[in-house]
């Protein structure tokens, strides 16, 4: 391998330091109020601009905006083939920029005074695809075709459930082809997209995303009619996740599982030694699993805080 991956995975190696890790979300999801949290985060990765005084809402976009830093960092860091994979590993990001953008258009021109954006979109800088163009449309219909000509793909309308499920599923397939070892993941949490959408929600997925995410979970998954048949048509690949849960209304099940699993690949690949894409998307993984279970561990402390020892596993999913 090249120097460039040496540098790389030098530099995600390094990263892992950013984590807040398990005894800390522990203390933070403890915390009787969000402040107190919020005071256990001010020497943590996490402390730019969380402070006292925020809603539990702004604290977790805080520790999303420090998780995309950390990952925009790393990606400077990378050869190409790196850059991509970090890329795609936080499309999430440019997904929620479009979603506030489709709901700014919806609301219409801002009154002198009334302030800007808010949030204000997330900061991509290179991990950006479309951002540029898409922040600069003025209707739902010339968003949809902006993403249409990029590497999005047209998300088959231009409602806002239509191109937040477009771009989900369009994510999911740029996961599973460019980020080395990350079909299983990109399959798994499609079935969850797609179980969601078409078995809770009980939304029909427009024809284009459906073809598309048929490519990782099939055709008879995806046209299946009732959530047992979905479930029993998927592909190993998918079909993990969704083992026991036998009722599309427990799929909520399904989401701290995929953190899990993505947790434990995610280590086994930084454990790699040689240079090259998987410890860099070990770490990348490992970076998001923290943010997820840290905004869960907020959550819960906005609550009035949980039991000390709970397992850090289901701390991203508070009831």
């Amino acid at each position: 391998m090249g120097a460039g991956w040496v540098a790389g995975v030098t530099r995600a190696r390094a990263l892992r330091t950013r984590c807040l890790g398990a005894e800390g979300i522990r203390e933070v999801a403890a915390s009787p109020t969000l402040d107190d949290a919020l005071r256990s985060l001010s020497a943590s990765p996490y402390r730019h601009d969380v402070t006292p005084g925020v809603t539990p809402a702004e604290a977790q976009r805080a520790v999303s905006a420090a998780l995309l830093w950390h990952l925009r960092i790393l990606a400077g860091w990378q050869p190409a083939a790196g850059a991509d994979a970090v890329r795609a590993l936080a499309a999430g990001f440019e997904i929620s920029n479009t979603e506030h953008r489709l709901r700014a258009l919806a609301a219409g021109p801002r009154r002198p005074g009334t302030g800007g954006l808010h949030p204000p979109p997330y900061r991509l800088g290179a991990l950006a695809t479309a951002w540029t163009r898409l922040a600069r449309t003025r209707t739902p219909s010339e968003l949809r075709a902006v993403l249409t000509a990029s590497v999005w793909g047209d998300p088959g309308g231009d409602s806002a459930a239509a191109v937040a499920t477009g771009m989900r599923v369009s994510a999911a397939v740029r996961l599973a082809t460019a980020v080395p070892d990350g079909e299983r993941w990109a399959a798994a949490r499609l079935a969850l997209l797609v179980g969601r959408e078409v078995f809770v929600v009980g939304r029909r997925m427009p024809d284009v995303p459906a073809r598309r995410a048929a490519r990782l979970l099939g055709s008879r998954a995806v046209g299946a009619g009732s959530y047992t048949d979905f479930r029993q048509a998927l592909p190993a690949a998918a079909g993990w996740l969704l083992k026991d849960i036998d009722e599309a209304a427990d799929l909520w099940r399904a989401e701290a599982r995929w953190w899990n699993a993505v947790e434990r690949d995610g280590r086994e690949l930084l454990r790699r030694s040689r240079f090259g894409p998987p410890p860099v998307v070990g770490a990348v993984a490992l970076l998001c699993v923290d943010a997820w279970r840290t905004r869960g561990a907020l959550e819960l402390a906005s609550r009035g805080g949980g039991p000390g020892d709970w397992p850090v596993e289901v701390l991203g999913a508070p009831g």
